[in-house]
């Protein structure tokens, strides 16, 4: 039997602040996804709600999952396509982490129309960010690994774009990745209050923007992000009047 493949899925992509982050899930060969995870879809299509509860059968019924992270200073460093891969090759680092021995040449399905190129496999160790309130919460939250030795080369890779939507382990992965990053912003809220990101998530919405106005970016602020720059966000608030 051909090996499962382990799927790869991002969040927080097009937010304004806060971390991109990444799941990554193996499941046993043969599983019944249909049958197992009933309702499974891509993330953004299910409420709040259906996703909590399909993480937990997820993380208790997969083989191994992992998660990780970019910090927003690595988006803006970086960018947000570059800083989107290391998130995903820290999540399947984590997921190889968690096993005793992983199969050789198990396939990463990605969602989206790249795979994550090699130059990323060998500058994906996670990230501390010191002196950020969030850091103490990294580990935790995440449960990331200790660091580990860059890949030599990069596992067997297929992308599909809208993987999330067609294939159930793909969306199972987006599904971990959503629930977890919701989660880590709804902590981060209490260290930076007024911005509402226990409610939006960081997304650019007229809350978060109206805030924006009034109080100026915080740390979790990705600057490189024209909505966030200082300059562009009076004139965006008369835009929207």
């Amino acid at each position: 039997m051909d090996a499962s493949p382990i799927g790869v899925d991002e969040a927080g992509r097009g937010c304004l602040a806060g971390p991109v982050m990444a799941g990554a899930v193996l499941f046993p060969p043969g599983f019944d996804h249909a049958s197992r995870l009933p309702g499974l879809d891509d993330s953004k299509k299910l409420s709040p709600a259906r996703r909590e509860a399909l993480a937990r059968i997820i993380r208790e019924q997969a083989l191994a999952f992992g998660l990780g992270l970019a910090w927003q200073e690595e988006v803006d460093a970086l960018n947000i396509q570059n800083a989107t891969f290391r998130a995903m090759s820290r999540a399947v680092l984590a997921l190889a982490a968690s096993l005793p021995f992983l199969p050789p040449l198990v396939p990463l399905w990605i969602d989206g129309p790249r795979v994550i190129p090699c130059a990323h496999w060998k500058n994906c160790l996670p990230v501390p960010a010191p002196g950020h309130p969030a850091c103490a919460l990294q580990a935790a939250a995440l449960r990331l690994p200790p660091l580990l030795p860059p890949s030599p080369a990069p596992p067997p890779q297929q992308a599909f774009v809208d993987g999330d939507a067609r294939l159930p382990v793909i969306a199972a992965a987006s599904i971990l990745a959503k629930t977890a990053r919701d989660a880590l912003m709804t902590r981060l809220d209490s260290f930076f209050p007024g911005y509402g990101f226990a409610r939006h998530k960081g997304y650019g919405t007229r809350a978060h923007q109206d805030a924006l106005a009034r109080q100026g970016p915080c740390p979790l602020h990705r600057r490189t992000f024209r909505r966030v720059r200082p300059e562009q966000i009076p004139l965006l608030r008369e835009e929207d009047g």
